[in-house]
């Protein structure tokens, strides 16, 4: 990518996990320097999963409430990253008469994990560090590693 990004919409599925995860992420390192936003495709409900891990590296997300790309306000974004297969297909819809740069980065579904409470923690948490490396890729800060 040539130049950084000044505004950046995280998009997948409910935005309710994965996005919203994103956005919190974005905002914690880059926020006064890039605007950061989240949609999904449906509107889901609130996480508690996502937010307790989010609450565990520092970043409080509780007050996050989804919403769909139709609620955007500004749709003037220099990037949208989606993180799923809808998403992206919905993004490059979105973006079809506009000059906006469109990027996957296949992401787990949290939510699709079963088993004890710990199991699907770490399955957050996994989520949470995967955008957690990607983003201070994309952005600037970290290394470069493949994936």
């Amino acid at each position: 990518m040539a130049a950084r990004p000044q505004s950046v919409l995280f998009a997948c599925t409910m935005n309710t996990v994965r996005s919203p995860m994103a956005e919190a992420i974005a905002r914690h390192y880059f926020g006064r320097e890039i605007y950061f936003a989240s949609a999904g495709i449906k509107r889901g409900e609130p996480d508690g999963f996502a937010i307790a891990v989010m609450e565990e590296i520092g970043v409080d997300m509780s007050g996050h409430r989804p919403h769909t790309f139709e609620d955007l306000a500004d749709a003037s974004f220099d990037l949208i990253v989606t993180l799923s297969p809808e998403a992206h297909h919905k993004a490059l819809e979105f973006t079809r008469t506009m000059a906006i740069d469109v990027v996957y980065w296949p992401t787990p579904d949290a939510t699709a994990t079963q088993g004890s409470r710990a199991q699907m923690l770490d399955a957050y948490r996994d989520v949470r560090d995967r955008l957690t490396t990607r983003i201070k890729e994309l952005l600037g800060r970290g290394p470069v590693t493949g994936g």
